[in-house]
């Protein structure tokens, strides 16, 4: 039985054209309580969105945790759950012989996360009336909207 902290994130990215503007949304609940972050991008993509929304939600939190994450982004999830991210870190972030794995800069940010966090993936589908995703969707999506978009500074289109 573990006395950390049981939080709950609930992420989504988003891509107006893909590449495009992109944001994500994160919800993080903690006994009842909920916090919610988002930002957008000038140019990036919506994998990118999808890792980046897991990543920001992780590094919110202030102390060692165990986290439930949920996302609809089956790219994030299996990279975890099926061991990609595992094999592409121990394969010099190759997928391949001759093919290099993509957002290699969040996938190492994710991996440090997770290696400290305790973290279970869960898949959710996207657009199915789950109210956490629904409104992370709206976060994402709105943060596209806003003015002043960041740069996403490892995005090369």
């Amino acid at each position: 039985m573990s006395n950390l902290k049981k939080v709950e994130i609930f992420t989504d990215g988003a891509c107006s054209g893909n590449p495009g503007k992109g944001g994500y949304g994160v919800i993080l609940c903690f006994n009842g309580a909920k916090k919610e972050l988002s930002e957008g991008f000038v140019s990036t993509t919506n994998n990118r969105m999808e890792i980046l929304a897991a990543v920001k939600g992780l590094e919110a939190l202030k102390e060692k945790c165990d986290v439930t994450l949920y996302s609809d982004s089956k790219y994030l999830i299996d990279s975890v759950n099926l061991g990609w991210l595992e094999k592409w870190r121990k394969n010099n972030w190759m997928r391949t012989k001759s093919e290099k794995a993509k957002n290699v800069d969040l996938f190492e940010r994710l991996y440090k996360l997770i290696q400290y966090h305790i973290v279970e993936f869960v898949w959710v589908k996207g657009h199915a009336g789950h109210p956490e995703n629904e409104r992370c969707d709206r976060l994402a999506t709105g943060a596209i909207l806003k003015d002043n978009l960041s740069v996403d500074e490892n995005f090369n289109q």
